[in-house]
């Protein structure tokens, strides 16, 4: 899944239902409250889905082999 943020600049939130499993995504603002009730089953179970966010070091400095220049 694609999102373009020029065109929709809200965040996706990830979301799992506690009851039946269910997965799903959602676009929010950061204003909006959080989905509690499970479009699939109707319960309040749905808890936010955290996940670790990549990152990438780029630039001088951030490895071993990098000469330290003293």
């Amino acid at each position: 899944m694609r999102i373009d943020l020029w065109r929709n600049p809200l965040p996706t939130y990830h979301y799992r239902c506690k009851n039946c499993g269910y997965d799903f995504t959602e676009q929010q603002s950061f204003n909006d409250d959080p989905i509690t009730v499970c479009p699939k089953c109707a319960q309040e179970q749905v808890r936010k889905v955290y996940s670790a966010v990549p990152i990438e070091f780029k630039g001088h400095g951030f490895y071993r082999t990098d000469k330290s220049g003293k």
